[in-house]
């Protein structure tokens, strides 16, 4: 049915775009219109008039992409944090989950210089861990168990439950060797105290070389089982690092299945972990993952480091973790599920609508229904042969590469012009 013609005029109307709306099952060549910063129609050639019209043939017109994966407490976090709105708004997306970067001490500062003053929405997962995110992984004798408080991380996370959705527990460097489950456990325990998932980074808790402790990595999972529940989050699944879904034999680990059987969820984390190799055989293996966080961090993207914080830790020479800067964004790292076979159509979900049922915020956010705050992505879909490299140095051609060209948030235009977005570049060229 075609709608009446509006008594006044639209603000905003994005023209013959392919609308992909997974939450609404859309996808075809349609109209979405804005009015006082909420999706107010959407259909075929949706009549006038408008305050402006803006062309989006060609191009990918989505629910305002969720990155479930950020690390945006500028300045608190070190080198870590970036800004928030270059990542966010004028990277075309509308939404950002800090993963641990403010704690029970520090998340009245992210609340107010963060949260707040960004034009894009942002959201955290509470750090475990007093100390949050302060250049954790340099110093992780701050990650044990006693540098956790649970009753306070609890009171804290209820009192925010508003920007508060979730509990990450960064299992960093050597935390096995150095103390067992306990740490995680505890973690889990504030993610049932609030009610709010609990997210794992369990990828990294391997003895650093030379340390003199040992660890059987492919363990890790098979105990990260015993303190998770339904809804809980898997971080990094495709990580080039011992310790995830692919074990010491190359093989899906064999307890993957059961912890998907159990409802858990897993979310890319592309960033420094990502791996084409092991991604292959994952997605080889049945095994697609629910969320697509980017991680982009002050570690693995080119960018100036804050004044005031050490130019290089003693460390960096010799780190492992972050070998390699390569600016991407959320946007690109959909080009690499794309190159992995991952069809457009299961990738989309994995930036909307699966992020906001992780969140909760369904009703809020990750679709374009009629009435909901006008948060909507606008990605180029460029066709060609696109070189994307790995930080292991693997090579794959893609023929499509996606590159935010605008968004939306609350109705508000931001464009595309963060300096840390990736050039698409051809294979031919490389």
């Amino acid at each position: 049915m075609m709608p009446e013609a509006p008594t006044k005029p639209f603000d905003t109307i994005l023209r013959g775009g392919r609308v992909i709306d997974p939450a609404q099952g859309l996808d075809g060549i349609m109209d979405v219109a804005v009015s006082d910063g909420r999706i107010a129609a959407i259909g075929s050639a949706l009549p006038g008039p408008a305050t402006q019209v803006i062309d989006c043939a060609g191009k990918l017109v989505l629910p305002g992409m969720i990155d479930t994966h950020a690390h945006v407490y500028q300045y608190v976090s070190g080198r870590f944090g970036l800004n928030p709105d270059m990542a966010g708004v004028h990277s075309g997306v509308t939404t950002l989950v800090d993963q641990g970067g403010p704690s029970v001490l520090t998340f009245p500062g992210f609340r107010e210089y963060i949260a707040k003053p960004s034009k894009s929405r942002v959201l955290a997962f509470l750090s475990a861990y007093m100390v949050g995110g302060l250049e954790g992984h340099y110093y992780p004798e701050l990650y044990g168990p006693e540098c956790i408080a649970v009753d306070d991380t609890i009171r804290s996370g209820k009192e925010n439950a508003d920007l508060v959705r979730g509990i990450k527990g960064h299992a960093e460097i050597a935390g096995f060797a150095r103390w067992g489950i306990e740490a995680m456990r505890k973690a889990s325990a504030i993610a049932r105290g609030i009610d709010r998932p609990l997210y794992i980074h369990f990828g990294q808790l391997w003895p650093m070389p030379g340390d003199g402790r040992t660890y059987d990595a492919d363990l890790i999972l098979p105990q990260m089982l015993e303190i998770m529940r339904p809804g809980d989050i898997l971080a990094h699944p495709f990580t080039r690092h011992p310790g995830g879904f692919v074990d010491r034999h190359g093989a899906l680990h064999p307890v993957v299945r059961e912890a998907l059987a159990a409802g858990l969820k897993t979310d890319v984390g592309h960033g420094s972990h990502f791996s084409f190799s092991m991604a292959r055989r994952v997605i080889d293996a049945g095994v697609i993952p629910d969320t697509l966080g980017a991680d982009m961090h002050g570690y693995n993207t080119t960018v100036p480091q804050p004044q005031g914080t050490p130019s290089a830790h003693p460390d960096d020479a010799e780190n492992h973790l972050f070998a390699g800067k390569q600016n991407f964004s959320l946007a690109s790292a959909m080009t690499s599920m794309l190159a992995l076979g991952i069809p457009l159509e299961q990738v989309v979900p994995m930036v909307t609508s699966n992020c906001a049922a992780m969140l909760r915020m369904q009703d809020e956010i990750g679709t374009l229904k009629v009435g909901m705050v006008a948060d909507v992505s606008v990605l180029n879909d460029l066709r060609g042969r696109f070189r994307l490299e790995d930080n292991e140095g693997t090579i794959v051609t893609s023929d499509r590469f996606l590159r935010p060209a605008f968004c939306l948030r609350a109705g508000e235009r931001f464009d595309a012009n963060a300096v840390i977005l990736p050039q698409p570049v051809l294979a031919e060229a490389a």
